[in-house]
Formats: structure tokens, C-alpha cells, sequence
């Protein structure tokens, strides 16, 4: 296997309906400007709340991808 290199960023992916659905968003948004996203790794999950009631789910996912010097 050849050497590489790769950078771990973090997102956070919110959404009404899921944390299933808030994870998605946050690696189907870095995909939009990112190449050779690699792993996805859903590191925590919490939730917005507004007068005792859960309005969003918000997941925090570490995203790895090639590194490439220019």
C-alpha cells in the first residue's frame, strides 16, 4: 500500500427529523467541496430544544479525506 496522508476535520450536521439525517448532511455537504472523502466518524449527538421539546438533532462527525500538497 503506498503512503499517504490524511486530514480530519470536524462538522457539525443538523436537521429536523433525525441524527441519522443531521450526519448525512454534514458529509454530504463536505462532499460538495471536498475530494476522496475516506471515513465519516459520528464522535457526538445532541439536541436543540426549545420550551422542553427537541426542534433539531445535531451530530458532530469527524470527516477524514486525502491530503494533497499543491
Amino acid at each position: 500500500m503506498a503512503e499517504s496522508v490524511y486530514k480530519i476535520i470536524e462538522l457539525v450536521g443538523t436537521s429536523t427529523d433525525s441524527w441519522e439525517k443531521a450526519a448525512a448532511v454534514a458529509v454530504e455537504r463536505a462532499a460538495q467541496t471536498l475530494r476522496d472523502l475516506r471515513i465519516a466518524e459520528v464522535v457526538e449527538l445532541d439536541m436543540v430544544l426549545d420550551d422542553g421539546k427537541v426542534v433539531a438533532y445535531r451530530a458532530k462527525v469527524k470527516v477524514s479525506f486525502k491530503y494533497e500538497s499543491s
